[in-house]
């Protein structure tokens, strides 16, 4: 057997070796009526008699034995002929070539054009866009690259209306992240931070994508739990030629690297892999019983202490720069008259952060109407520096027939972060009391994806099938969460006790699977003698979560705190462990906590109907409804244990969700768009809990919400689009949405400020305008053709009517409202920023392959925690990002490049504050991200 797998794979490397004497074609035939592709056209090389079909894919290749130019024509019966001309084919080369034909009008002549496009250039997108049933922003991997950007979360905030939150989320529309809803090729897929429900998109290097698309209204067979906007990450997948490519970058921060007081701690020796090789295991058994020294059988105790790391303390280093590699392979293969293809890619990337002196404060309104300014009841100044790994592979086989695909993608992602801080605090208000803290985190993260997905037609591709099924698995373990806190005496000393709390020691595990899977069936036919599509389908999607939480604490017997001096590492040593014979000394007590663990599943059931069709020459209707039913299930208690669930249903809903997409079509480039649709948003595993789980950094608490149900919203948009030669165009977008129960993060009371949970509120209303516009300066002189401007600007307004009554959000807003303060009883929704800027001064001479662009992006100040009582509201301000980025190709074929990139310019820190009615803000937390280069360099084989 291993013999002939090696024979196959000879031969399979001969033949490519054979091929790769000649020239290839290859591309995709669309449909110019409907964004679909147009199975069997007919594509001929003028004045020859070769020629070949597209398959139900659209998708055609024709080998060429000489170098040189042609002219393709490609016809298709009741379609107008297109001629493109002046397609250049080289030895060994292929050469990709979409092309759009549309139905035949009185006249059958000839249309000639002399331009190419690929699939994942910008003036791709633009034309998906142009076509789409619904109203859609993209990103090819071709304006990924002229932005120089790594990721999708740096590349993605050049899309209309698109922002990111902390690096990672996207936020659309500026409505927050559990309004989004991101998609990987088209499926479900949890992110690292399973709480989001959008993923973590600096997780995804940019050489696996094709595409990303932004699908801002809804239709019947997308998924109902969206309103900002879908983002579907579309990865690479049927090669078209043989490709393999080596990148190398590295980066440097003069705020953050180089630096010789870098905060971190000792960890294992697999760190620099994404993954703990058992250093930071839990050390004893979950099911055992910890004794007290008091209690008869205690003769373990000074052995299971021991068992614990003794290290507690952060310790000074040197931090090192950023580095990264990536690799990716990709080749077709023919297999028989069947083509075979492969893809795979490995990334990897290393960053180190610094924050000196960043901030973190708890701040309330005082007690006295007549008194302004916020006091803090707790304030925490330091240093913060974490390592973060991130490690992918994406592998992938598809194997295609005349009528038939099959496509196996394996997707591993694994990431490991470890930081550590040391910082003082304040208390004032709770308790006057200074302490200092040392804080060791480390957090592993893995995402393992597989998707299975086919694709059949029929004779004449009439009928479609489309089915997927995508099972992931993915795990997020906080391992040896350690916090030291010290009391400062006033002598100068230190000593811990129960006011500022014992020397903490947590181990948090959470294991999530998700299995999701659906299948679409698409029907051509005619009406009203036009062409018509009908559409149908059904989803199973089920997620399951165990979360659990292991609490130890380190208490003190016959033994004063003073003596550690203030050191951490002082606690658990030989000399100051517990043990029967001198009954004095540290010891480890606690154990797993059930108010603070959960096991909880969500089902959903969907099944939809859509058909599209004109009325009249340019009216394009697309109708649709979907129904889910969904299901969320719940064992767990709260905290007391005086109210224990046991798999309790806490939602069943079967909802209908209508859709309406009209699309008026002026002529061939610019469309008038109108649209309805109902969305929801429902809550997460740990919203609809009773879960409390801490933030041992900031000192936050979150409280679970048993009682929250989901928010239901009608959106309407509008939009008007103009499309341009060279990837221009102009587009103006309005919309509308109404919310019904919109989920939110307030504080949870006036006498914990440090706790937040989430509530529904009655409803809101969020409308807004959009400006997009791409123009190269060729108008001017042919020149400046290669010099363009991009430009978008989102202007939003929210409203939530707040709740009224005792123990409500309006009332407790009027019990604390200083003299001269008028309190309306509307607000701007959390999470929403009133307006977003994207701009970008780019310069692209193809010709000598050099690249160079100025990028800028905004959004305005956003809510993120909404105030209850003396707890002021929380604010995101303004982070003003101005990005450069410089490339350059070389090498006889162009096949290498290097990049220089310069990210915040403008030095902007990242802070979010406290304000409250004639008061100076105060600061929630605060980081300074300095300025970072970046240098790069790639090969193409």
């Amino acid at each position: 057997m291993l013999k002939k797998s090696i024979l196959t794979v000879i031969c399979l490397l001969a033949l490519q070796f054979v091929n790769a004497q000649t020239g290839k074609i290859t591309g995709k035939i669309l449909d110019g009526e409907y964004n679909d592709v147009l199975p069997f056209a007919n594509v001929l090389i003028k004045g020859t008699e070769k020629g070949t079909t597209s398959d139900f894919d659209g998708n055609y290749t024709l080998e060429l034995e000489e170098e040189g130019s042609y002219t393709l024509l490609f016809s298709f019966v009741g379609y107008e002929s297109k001629e493109v001309t002046g397609v250049i084919i080289k030895n060994g080369g292929v050469t990709e070539l979409t092309v759009t034909i549309s139905p035949s009008t009185a006249s059958l002549d000839e249309v000639v054009i002399t331009t190419t496009a690929r699939r994942n250039s910008e003036q791709s997108v633009l034309n998906l866009q142009k076509n789409s049933a619904t109203l859609m922003d993209g990103l090819s991997i071709e304006s990924i690259n002229k932005i120089g950007a790594s990721s999708i979360a740096s590349a993605i905030k050049s899309v209309p209306g698109v922002s990111v939150q902390d690096g990672k989320y996207v936020f659309v529309r500026g409505l927050g992240d559990r309004y989004t809803k991101s998609v990987l090729n088209g499926m479900d897929i949890p992110g690292l931070d399973p709480d989001k429900n959008t993923i973590q998109m600096d997780i995804f290097p940019t050489n696996i994508l094709e595409n990303i698309l932004v699908i801002k209204s809804a239709s019947a067979q997308l998924p109902a739990d969206f309103t900002g906007g879908v983002v579907d990450i579309i990865t690479k997948d049927f090669p078209t030629k043989k490709q393999m490519r080596v990148s190398f970058s590295g980066g440097f921060n003069p705020s953050m690297h180089f630096k010789d007081n870098y905060l971190s701690y000792e960890g294992g020796n697999t760190d620099f892999l994404g993954f703990d090789d058992g250093t930071r295991r839990l050390p004893l058994a979950t099911d055992l019983k910890i004794p007290n020294p008091a209690a008869q059988k205690n003769g373990i105790l000074d052995n299971v202490t021991r068992a614990f790391n003794p290290t507690l303390a952060t310790e000074r280093t040197s931090s090192m720069p950023d580095f990264s590699f990536g690799f990716n392979y990709g080749n077709q293969f023919d297999v028989g008259e069947n083509k075979l293809g492969v893809i795979a890619s490995l990334d990897y990337k290393n960053t180190t952060t610094f924050y000196e002196g960043f901030e973190n404060g708890i701040y309330q309104k005082p007690e006295e109407r007549d008194q302004y300014e916020l006091r803090f009841d707790r304030r925490q100044i330091g240093d913060y520096g974490s390592n973060n790994v991130l490690a992918s592979l994406l592998t992938g086989v598809t194997y295609k027939t005349s009528k038939s695909k099959y496509s196996l993608n394996v997707l591993h992602i694994q990431n490991g972060e470890s930081r550590a801080a040391l910082f003082d605090q304040t208390t004032e208000i709770s308790n006057s009391i200074d302490v200092v803290k040392d804080n060791l985190e480390y957090t592993e993260r893995s995402v393992s994806n597989l998707l299975f997905s086919g694709k059949h037609s029929n004779e004449d591709a009439s009928f479609t099938t489309e089915w997927k099924i995508a099972p992931t698995s993915s795990r997020v373990n906080d391992k040896d969460v350690r916090l030291t806190t010290f009391i400062k005496e006033p002598n100068g000393g230190f000593t811990i006790s129960s006011d500022a709390g014992f020397p903490n020691r947590i181990w948090r595990d959470l294991n999530e699977v998700n299995l999701v899977g659906k299948v679409d069936f698409t029907k051509k036919y005619d009406l009203f003698n036009k062409k018509a599509s009908l559409k149908f389908g059904g989803l199973y999607s089920y997620k399951q979560r165990d979360y659990s939480i292991y609490s130890y604490e380190i208490a003190f017997l016959n033994l004063s705190p003073t003596v550690f001096g203030g050191n951490p590492n002082a606690i658990l040593t030989d000399e100051t462990i517990w043990t029967p014979q001198t009954n004095s000394g540290s010891y480890i007590r606690g154990n797993f906590e059930p108010a603070n663990s959960f096991d909880a599943n969500q089902n959903t059931t969907a099944a939809y109907i859509s058909n599209e069709f004109k009325i009249g020459d340019k009216l394009r209707t697309i109708i649709g409804l979907r129904a889910e039913y969904f299901t969320s299930f719940f064992t767990g208690q709260n905290n007391t244990g005086s109210e224990i669930l046991n798999n309790e249903q806490l939602l069943d809903e079967l909802d209908f969700f209508p859709s309406a997409n009209l699309i008026y079509e002026f002529d061939e480039d610019t469309n008038f768009r109108v649209s309805y649709s109902k969305t929801t948003a429902r809550p997460s595993f740990k919203e609809n809990s009773l879960v409390q789980i801490s933030d041992l950094l900031t000192g936050t608490l979150f409280l679970g919400n048993i009682d929250l149900v989901p928010s239901y919203i009608d959106n309407f948009d509008f939009r008007f689009e103009v499309f341009g030669e060279e990837s221009q165009m102009f587009a103006v977008s309005s919309f509308y949405k109404s919310f019904k129960d919109p989920v939110e993060l307030v504080a949870f009371s006036v006498t914990a400020p440090n706790q937040f949970t989430p509530r529904n509120s009655k409803s809101a209303k969020v409308y807004g305008l959009e400006f997009e516009v791409r123009k190269n300066f060729g108008f001017i002189t042919e020149g400046l053709k290669d010099l363009s401007l991009n430009v978008n600007v989102s202007i939003i307004e929210s409203k939530i009517k707040m709740a009224k009554g005792e123990d409500q959000e309006f009332d407790s807003r009027q019990a604390f409202a200083r003299d001269g303060e008028t309190i309306d009883d509307t607000r701007h929704l959390q999470g929403q920023s009133p307006f977003l800027v994207n701009a970008g001064l780019n310069y692209n001479n193809q010709t000598i392959g050099f690249e160079t662009g100025l990028f800028y992006n905004v959004q305005g100040k956003t809510l993120e925690v909404v105030g209850f009582g003396k707890n002021p509201d929380v604010f995101v301000q303004p982070f003003n990002s101005l990005n450069f980025n410089l490339s350059k190709t070389f090498g006889k074929d162009k096949n290498s490049s290097i990049s220089l990139k310069v990210d915040n310019i403008l030095d902007s820190k990242k802070e979010s504050s406290y304000e409250s009615f004639s008061a100076e803000k105060a600061r929630f937390s605060f980081r300074q991200p300095g300025t970072a280069f970046s240098i790069g360099y790639s090969l193409n084989f």
